[in-house]
C-alpha cells in the first residue's frame, strides 16, 4: 500500500465531510450503530468465507475509521496520524520480546505478558477494556479468557460440567418459586455456566450460537418453502407437518 492512497482516501473523507450535506451532519454518536453493523458485516464474510465481500466489508470499516477521525479532527481533538500513532506505540509496547530483549516461550507467556503490561498503563482491573456493549454470550467469553489469564481459572472441564449440572439445577428450582428476577439470574448464570464450559472446548460460544442460528434459519426456511409449495399459508399448517419438513430438512444437509 502506498501512502498516497490512505491520503487519498482520507482526503475524499474530509471533502465528503465538507461538500455532502448529509456526511456533514455526523457525528460520533449519529454513525456509532452503523459502525458496529460494519463490524458485524465482516464477521459474516469472514464466516461465509467470502472474500470479495470481506474485501468490500474491511474498506467499509476503514471508511468509518477515517470518518470518526475527521470529526474528531475538526472538533481538535485528534486527527488520522494520531490515531496511527497510538497503535503503532502500543504494539511496539505490547510486544518487547519481538521489539525488546524480553525472552517468552510460547503464547501463555505472551499472553501473560500482554496483561501485565496493560495493567503497568494504568488500568486497575485485567476485565477493564472488556466493551460493555459487547453481545451477552461474547462479553461472558471475553471476562473469563482475561480472569483464567492471571490464573483464576477452574482446573479442569470436568468440573465446570459439574457447575453446568449444579446452574441448571438451580434454575428449575427458581423456575418453581415464580420468581421472575431469580429466574432471570439463574438463567444468567447458567449461561455464563456453558460459556466457561465452551471456552474449555476451545468454543467459541458467539460463534457457535451464530452458527446454529443461520442453521435454523435455512431449516426454517426450507419448511416454509415447502409449505408453500403445497398451496397454503404455513400459518394453516400444524406442528406435526412443521416437524416432518424440518426433519426432511436435515437429512438433506
Amino acid at each position: 500500500m502506498t501512502n498516497s492512497k490512505f491520503e487519498k482516501l482520507y482526503e475524499i473523507m474530509k471533502r465528503l465531510r465538507k461538500e455532502c450535506p448529509w456526511d456533514r451532519e455526523q457525528t460520533h454518536d449519529s454513525i456509532k450503530g452503523a459502525t458496529i453493523e460494519e463490524t458485524y458485516e465482516l464477521v459474516e464474510a469472514i464466516d461465509e468465507k467470502n472474500y470479495e465481500e470481506m474485501k468490500s466489508e474491511l474498506g467499509d470499516l476503514l471508511l468509518h475509521i477515517l470518518f470518526h477521525s475527521a470529526i474528531a479532527e475538526e472538533n481538535g481533538k485528534f486527527d488520522i496520524n494520531d490515531v496511527i500513532d497510538t497503535i503503532t506505540e502500543k504494539l511496539i509496547r505490547r510486544h518487547p520480546h519481538v521489539f525488546g530483549e524480553v525472552k517468552v516461550n510460547g503464547t501463555d507467556e505472551v499472553v501473560k505478558n500482554w496483561e501485565e503490561i496493560k495493567l503497568s498503563e494504568g488500568r486497575e482491573s485485567v476485565l477493564q477494556g472488556v466493551p460493555k456493549n459487547l453481545p451477552g454470550l461474547a462479553r461472558a467469553y471475553r471476562l473469563q479468557e482475561k480472569a483464567s489469564k492471571v490464573g483464576f481459572d477452574w482446573d479442569n472441564k470436568e468440573d465446570v460440567w459439574k457447575k453446568v449440572l449444579e446452574e441448571i439445577e438451580e434454575l428449575r428450582e427458581s423456575e418453581k418459586t415464580g420468581d421472575i428476577k431469580k429466574t432471570e439470574e439463574e438463567l444468567g448464570d447458567l449461561l455464563f455456566a456453558i460459556t466457561n464450559y465452551a471456552r474449555f472446548l476451545g468454543v467459541n460460544p458467539e460463534n457457535a450460537l451464530r452458527i446454529t442460528n443461520e442453521k435454523f434459519i435455512k431449516r426454517f426456511n426450507y419448511v416454509e418453502r415447502k409449505i408453500k409449495e403445497s398451496g397454503k399459508p404455513i400459518t394453516d399448517s400444524d406442528l406435526k407437518e412443521m416437524d416432518r419438513f424440518w426433519e426432511e430438512s436435515k437429512n438433506k444437509e
